[in-house]
């Protein structure tokens, strides 16, 4: 009886009650975790549908800059969510055995293959499988390898400077420059990777929608990661993954179907089954290419002979497939940014063409015919470092705080306590602008010359060094980040020996869309070739 009166009372009264609940329920975020104590917009204390809608208009970094700068060191962006903006709060958050872990924004941006979600290095929440996992594969990424890869990106790069001589500058065709050096990117970690590139420089055209495909992917992650439960309504749907599994649906995203391709050619014996300790999971290949020097998929596969007990075919193929997935997104806007601050600014740009010129004249570079200029004699580049490091400030590539979850039962963090479970994180683009460690007057401008010492000091380079996040911090540092510095630091000056390049219209401003990584569009040139500057008395 009692319970038939409370059902007719709560039909009689159900708006009443909704609203009871609902407003009970935004009383509870708006205190949680007595995160009601740090300033932010009213609206992002009561529910995560604030900081979606903010990301979904695919800005958020300039929304994140005017908030520290109106709210100070400490935002709140959500019922559960600070942002950071305090240089002393980045060795606490991502410094080592802290205990922080990734949050669930990192799970929305694993890749599926046959149904199954993969985690990788990059998108573990993990972090004893994360050690585990780079462990295997660290050696492979040392500074000390990159010589071993190099040759991989001088092919790459020599096609690179022929395609765009035959496509370009000889045709005298404008070229879509952000959409060009996204394609190196692909081929170049292609060719490092699997020994083969995707084809997108001898075609000059998006290899099976693949481009296109991540495009639209973090156009999905960077919203759907703020609300990550989302995520198991739309990509990651239970049914959808079942029935993808199956083989009903085939869920499997482009760039896992190029890396399954190319274990395959490597792995026969996970294409016809002969080996009975491995599943078969792999296509078929028409015939094992023959690789020439070690590349990253040989030393993965070296890694699982080493350790079959952890590093399994599926973590293979996972590292595999991200490598495509970060390699090329983030090194492509990082070299459009190189080059569209230069174009911007003449006068560093002629200082910056001397520099090579003149280390042209003095005999420095061995190639003076295709003008490729080696990793060896880039670091010689004074001026050519200073220009990377500038852009990494200004334009790095994550657009969003880097989400760590707070260990239990808490921490202090700048100087703030913070409850055990708390999202917190700091953003490249807010804390690149600090004014005590890389201003004070001129955070918002292209100025290279801050990071020469005789400019700014030993001890201020050493510091801005220090504070810049643009491939993470910690142990969670892109595990590919001296490949991507490889291929950055030998294009910069290769092409700028081999070719002026200019605007198409000068009056012109790209347009940037942050989509976790923030990409550029519009940033059109045109190109003209260049005699290369010859050592002196050999002219």
């Amino acid at each position: 009886m009692i319970l038939d009166q409370i059902i007719q009372v709560l039909g009689q009264h159900w708006p009443l009650v909704f609203g009871t609940l609902v407003v009970a329920w935004l009383v509870r975020n708006r205190h949680h975790n007595g995160l009601n104590k740090y300033p932010g917009p009213f609206l992002a204390s009561l529910t995560d549908w604030w900081r979606f809608f903010d990301v979904y208009r695919r800005r958020p970094e300039r929304t994140h800059i005017e908030l520290h700068k109106k709210y100070g060191p400490v935002v709140r962006l959500g019922p559960n969510t600070l942002s950071f903006a305090d240089p002393d709060s980045l060795k606490t958050i991502y410094g080592l055995n802290k205990g922080f872990i990734k949050s669930d924004f990192y799970v929305v941006q694993q890749s599926v293959v046959k149904g199954h979600s993969l985690p990788s290095l990059f998108s573990t929440t993990d972090n004893d499988f994360h050690m585990q996992f780079r462990r295997c594969v660290n050696s492979a990424f040392a500074m000390s390898a990159l010589v071993q890869y190099e040759p991989f990106v001088d092919n790459t790069t020599k096609l690179f400077l022929t395609q765009t001589e035959k496509l370009f500058s000889a045709a005298n065709q404008k070229c879509d420059f952000t959409q060009w050096l996204q394609f190196y990117a692909f081929d170049v970690i292609g060719e490092i990777t699997y020994s083969k590139r995707h084809g997108f420089i001898e075609r000059n055209e998006d290899v099976d929608g693949i481009v296109a495909y991540l495009t639209k992917l973090f156009l999905y992650v960077a919203p759907i990661g703020q609300i990550p439960l989302l995520d198991r309504l739309f990509l990651k749907n239970p049914l959808y993954l079942k029935l993808s599994e199956w083989g009903v649906l085939d869920a499997t995203f482009p760039v896992a179907k190029f890396a399954r391709a190319r274990m395959a050619e490597r792995l026969p014996e996970l294409t016809n089954g002969t080996d009975a300790k491995r599943p078969t999971l792999l296509p078929t290949a028409e015939k094992p290419p023959k690789v020439k020097s070690p590349d990253l998929l040989s030393k993965f596969l070296g890694a699982r002979e080493a350790r079959p007990e952890f590093m399994t075919d599926t973590l293979v193929q996972t590292m595999a497939v991200s490598m495509a997935f970060a390699g090329s997104e983030t090194t492509a806007i990082s070299l459009s940014s190189v080059f569209y601050f230069l174009l911007k600014n003449p006068r560093t740009l002629g200082r910056l063409r001397k520099e090579l010129d003149d280390a042209g004249r003095q005999g420095k570079f061995s190639d003076y015919e295709s003008g490729l200029v080696t990793w060896h004699e880039s670091q010689g580049l004074r001026y050519l470092d200073a220009c990377v490091k500038e852009a990494f400030r200004l334009h790095p590539a994550p657009g969003l705080p880097m989400e760590r979850i707070v260990p239990e039962p808490g921490l202090e963090i700048a100087g703030r306590y913070v409850k055990g479970g708390t999202i917190v994180g700091c953003s490249a683009w807010v804390l690149h602008r600090d004014e005590k460690v890389f201003g004070p007057d001129d955070v918002e401008e292209f100025r290279p010359e801050r990071w020469l010492p005789e400019y700014s000091g030993e001890e201020k380079v050493k510091m801005m060094n220090g504070h810049m996040l643009q491939f993470g911090m910690g142990s969670r540092t892109c595990i590919g980040k001296n490949i991507s510095l490889l291929e950055i630091y030998k294009l910069v000056p290769s092409l700028l020996r081999r070719f002026e390049i200019t605007f198409d219209d000068p009056n012109s401003e790209w347009e940037i869309v942050n989509a976790w990584f923030v990409k550029q569009k519009n940033f059109i040139t045109r190109f003209k070739l260049r005699e290369l500057v010859m050592p002196e008395g050999k002219e």
